[in-house]
């Protein structure tokens, strides 16, 4: 049948006049054409059909990855298939007589379908990401790294069927030659294969996720993690800007990822007054009975007086010297006012760890630092919660007669 359709437009271009060299000529080219424009007139109408069933089932369908499979262009790389088969059957026609010309016919339309399979793939690799992306069971994990993996395979195994169809040598030789050659292949790749072990060991020990606030010091990265691929890891800094970190540094380095304070209760809040040593002193009763007017530690003052008193006057001890027996001092109740008052500010979680505890003496003064967790984890309230307390309680030391640590003025002045 073939032969026959080929021979019949030859004999009709003989009988025109024209030599048995053009004639066989202008017979591939006509058939080749008519070839093409049958097989571009069949992709237009797959197209169409494939593009109008897409929208239909789109619009009756409850997912949407339907959508991404178009905007991926899936149905447009599928609507070639058919007319590549297509002219797999018609070329032979148009080369009947050409064999050296038909052998390059066929194994460039073999080569433009192993392109087309991995276009076709990739899509559908492209298609199922950002599906996945939109679940929140997928939304933090580096599935772009895995996609990455399995091109760099397809890719791989395309290349070698393409120099396989030009060669003409069997593929599994070329698998073979890889074996001997993998030195080389391990040196090409190294940055590919670092990045997919890292990637692996990222996702089994969930080190990292897409959305985590991370700093890594080492490359001047503070903020969120925008983008894992096999490769890199791209962080978006707080100043908007992005930086870029090889994916094996987060299994090679040292980096901290601020997930496990975003999923808990609270933001650490750790600071520290610095109170002057020369304010530290004993309380008179006229000085407790002052500091009774702070409802606060009201209670605590009163409970806490009368122990004393009943202790010192139990052990008969002279209070000719303020020194002598049990006494409180201003710093003491202040580190305790402070303590109450923690533990009634609305935006401290309470639940956690709370405490006001008084660190080693400096040449400075006195840390007395503040552990707490802010109930309110979002950055820009976190530091007014803690500017908040830190501005009450820096206010709050003259009550108790307290001085924060501050350089002399005439040392200030040197210093500028």
């Amino acid at each position: 049948m073939e032969d026959r359709l080929s021979r019949i437009l030859y004999n009709y271009l003989l009988e025109t006049g024209m030599s048995e060299n053009l004639a066989s000529y202008l017979n591939l080219l006509i058939l080749l054409f008519a070839a093409l424009l049958l097989a571009w007139i069949l992709d237009l109408i797959i197209w169409k059909i494939l593009r109008y069933v897409s929208i239909r089932l789109a619009r009756k369908s409850k997912t949407n990855f339907d959508n991404f499979l178009a905007t991926n262009k899936v149905p447009r790389f599928a609507a070639h298939i058919i007319p590549l088969l297509v002219l797999f059957e018609l070329v032979p026609i148009a080369f009947i007589g050409f064999e050296y010309g038909d052998a390059i016919a066929l194994k460039i339309l073999q080569i433009l379908f192993v392109l087309l399979t991995l276009f076709t793939v990739k899509s559908l690799f492209r298609s199922t990401n950002d599906y996945l992306k939109t679940k929140p069971r997928f939304r933090d994990k580096p599935m772009d790294s895995y996609i990455q993996v399995f091109m760099i395979f397809a890719w791989i195994v395309g290349v070698l069927t393409i120099i396989a169809i030009v060669t003409g040598v069997e593929i599994w030789k070329f698998f073979t030659a890889l074996g001997a050659g993998s030195a080389i292949i391990l040196l090409i790749f190294k940055d590919s294969i670092l990045g997919l072990v890292a990637s692996i060991q990222v996702s089994i020990n969930d080190m990292v996720r897409i959305g985590d606030w991370i700093t890594f010091e080492k490359y001047g990265a503070d903020g969120d993690v925008i983008e894992i691929t096999l490769a890199t890891v791209k962080v978006q800094n707080f100043d908007k800007t992005i930086t870029t970190i090889p994916t094996y540094a987060l299994i090679s380095d040292s980096f901290k990822n601020w997930r496990g304070m975003q999923e808990s209760g609270g933001r650490r809040i750790k600071r520290a007054l610095i109170i002057s040593q020369k304010s530290i002193r004993i309380l008179t009763y006229k000085d407790i009975e002052s500091l009774k007017n702070i409802q606060l530690i009201e209670p605590y003052l009163i409970t806490r007086s009368a122990s004393i008193n009943s202790y010192n006057k139990e052990n008969e001890i002279d209070k000719k010297y303020a020194i002598n027996g049990r006494n409180l001092t201003n710093i003491g109740v202040f580190r305790k006012y402070v303590n109450d008052y923690l533990q009634n500010h609305s935006a401290v979680n309470i639940g956690m760890t709370l405490m006001v505890r008084q660190l080693a003496p400096t040449p400075q003064g006195i840390p007395l630092e503040i552990y707490a967790f802010s109930a309110d984890k979002r950055w820009e309230n976190y530091e007014y919660v803690m500017a908040d307390i830190f501005d009450h309680l820096l206010a709050a030391l003259s009550y108790f007669e307290l001085a924060v640590f501050e350089l002399p003025i005439s040392l200030t002045g040197n210093l500028k």
